[in-house]
């Protein structure tokens, strides 16, 4: 038999057969009894490939194994990029246990104590701030952390003493709405009870305030350095 005439033949069969999809199925299932059954979420392809015509009965039948088994590995990198996806937990920082536990509001010739202003309503609060020192400050941060519960943003801010003595910034840091004023080289804090107060609005309605605290570092004119801290809460 020549070339061609066998080309020819193998063409026309190749053509004329017509793969019993349902009865290929049934096989795989058949041989696949004895193990692991087929996953529910896994489901055979709708259409045979064309090519898979051609090819045969036996080829089409390994065809579909190797989509069924890709469709498999397939789902299962998916699940693993979805469950790889997990939420970031909350900072730690917004509760900061560590810069607020073991707070003291005297340290030798330096107090303070922080407290809401009455006068803040259900949109708006104002944080007092005091400070007392019984000696000149040569160096002084205050440093007062609003936590950032609904709706925080900053209004303003000022303090008793003089205004050109101070450098202010306002930035969200950790959790926090953080006001800091730091006194200026050169420049000094006089013995005596000082104020600063930080202003926001907030989410309406009676904000919380014992996340809030108050951080002061100092160094005093006759030497030495005093540190003191302060929690916040509601109050008049």
């Amino acid at each position: 038999m020549k070339d061609e005439e066998l080309s020819g033949r193998l063409r026309e069969a190749a053509e004329a057969h017509r793969p019993d999809r349902a009865r290929m199925l049934a096989r795989i299932e058949r041989g696949m009894a004895g193990g692991d059954p087929v996953p529910r979420s896994v489901r055979p392809p709708r259409a045979v490939r064309p090519w898979l015509r051609v090819a045969g009965t036996t080829a089409a039948v390994c065809g579909v194994l190797a989509a069924g088994a890709f469709a498999v590995t397939s789902a299962g990198d998916g699940d693993r990029a979805r469950g790889g996806q997990v939420a970031s937990a909350p900072s730690p920082a917004a509760k900061s246990p560590a810069a607020r536990d073991g707070l003291r509001p005297e340290d030798g010739p330096l107090w303070t104590g922080g407290v809401v202003d009455p006068h803040s309503n259900a949109y708006w609060a104002q944080s007092n701030v005091t400070l007392r020192t019984t000696e000149p400050l040569s160096a002084l941060t205050v440093e007062l952390r609003v936590a950032l519960t609904g709706g925080v943003n900053s209004t303003g801010s000022w303090r008793s003493l003089p205004e050109p003595d101070f450098t202010v910034s306002v930035n969200e840091s950790g959790g926090f709405l953080v006001y800091r004023w730091t006194l200026r080289a050169g420049r000094t804090v006089p013995a005596g009870t000082h104020t600063f107060a930080g202003q926001y609005n907030h989410a309406e309605g009676d904000r919380d305030a014992t996340g809030d605290y108050v951080i002061a570092h100092a160094v005093r004119a006759a030497g030495g350095k005093a540190s003191v801290g302060d929690h916040f809460g509601q109050g008049g």
